[in-house]
């Protein structure tokens, strides 16, 4: 067999060892320098601002409690440089603290609904009482 055909398999089989390496490199290089999720961090926090603004620590203490607690994992995340998993906690606190205030929206309401149907019924009684009295 002549040399010249040996050479490109040798070069081949270098190629085939060298660049999954490379792509790894580059790949691990890509992954180590992804930003701090600092949007998602200070959207979390200011859901959770507004879940404590509308009173969800009484009307809806687990959320709120789960929101802080992912929060806080999420700041943890950041600090060991996973920043992932800091930015995917970060949402989820984020998410927690909306659902927080939306239970404690729904809450509300349901008190204000049930305060208007007592209304009505001591309207409706005092009503029938003075059409007794009438006749």
């Amino acid at each position: 067999m002549h040399p010249s055909f040996k050479r490109p398999t040798d070069a081949r089989r270098r190629l085939r060892y060298a660049l999954p390496a490379l792509l790894v490199l580059v790949a691990s290089t890509a992954w180590a320098n992804k930003p701090p999720p600092d949007t998602n961090l200070q959207a979390a926090q200011q859901a959770i601002a507004n879940a404590e603004r509308v009173d969800a620590a009484s009307l809806a203490p687990v959320e709120l409690g789960q929101a802080r607690a992912k929060l806080s994992a999420a700041e943890k995340a950041v600090a060991e440089k996973e920043m992932i998993a800091g930015a995917q906690l970060a949402d989820q606190a984020r998410a927690d603290a909306e659902l927080a205030a939306a239970r404690t929206g729904a809450a509300k309401a349901k008190a204000v609904n049930a305060d208007i149907k007592h209304s009505i019924a001591t309207l409706e009684e005092e009503m029938q009482r003075k059409s007794g009295e009438a006749k």
